[in-house]
C-alpha cells in the first residue's frame, strides 16, 4: 500500500516536472512584442506582466524609469543576468531566463521625452510570483546607483 502511494506521488512529480520543462522549452521560442502603435504592448490579463505605459491597469502598472537611466540600461540588464536582444535609439529589448526550467521573460524599454517606459512579462504561464515586478524594481535600484 505504502509503495503504491509513493510510486503514485513519484509519477505525479515526474509529470509536473515534465510539464514545467516543456513550458520552459516552449518559452524559449518567440520574441518580445515590441512597440505597438509607438508604445509598449499592453499586458495580458494574467498577473505575470508589468508595464509603465498610460494604458496599464492598476494590477499591471509600474512606475517608469527616469530618463537619465537610458544610457545605463544595457549594462544594468547584463549585470542582472539578462541578454540585450535589440538596441535602438528609442527601444531596447532583453531576455531573462530562469535557472531551473529556462522560462524566458521579455523586458522592454521605450525612451520617451521625460522618462523611460518599461514592460516585463513572462512568455508562458499564468503567475510569475511577482518576478517581473521585482526584476524591474531591482533594475531601477541598479540604475539609480
Amino acid at each position: 500500500m505504502l509503495f503504491g502511494i509513493l510510486l503514485g506521488a513519484f509519477a505525479i512529480g515526474v509529470m509536473i516536472s515534465g510539464s514545467f520543462f516543456f513550458l520552459g522549452q516552449k518559452s524559449q521560442n518567440g520574441a518580445a512584442p515590441g512597440l505597438v502603435d509607438g508604445v509598449l504592448a499592453p499586458c495580458p490579463s494574467s498577473p505575470n506582466c508589468v508595464v509603465s505605459e498610460a494604458h496599464a491597469d492598476d494590477k499591471h502598472r509600474i512606475d517608469p524609469l527616469p530618463s537619465t537611466a537610458w544610457e545605463k540600461i544595457p549594462g544594468a540588464v547584463t549585470a542582472a543576468g539578462g541578454e540585450v536582444t535589440q538596441l535602438d535609439d528609442a527601444y531596447i529589448s532583453a531576455t531573462f531566463a530562469s535557472k531551473t526550467f529556462g522560462f524566458v521573460d521579455d523586458v522592454e524599454f521605450r525612451k520617451a521625452e521625460a522618462e523611460v517606459h518599461v514592460r516585463s512579462a513572462s512568455r508562458v504561464g499564468y503567475s510569475d510570483r511577482g518576478v517581473n515586478r521585482a526584476r524591474v524594481e531591482a533594475l531601477r535600484a541598479a540604475l539609480a546607483e
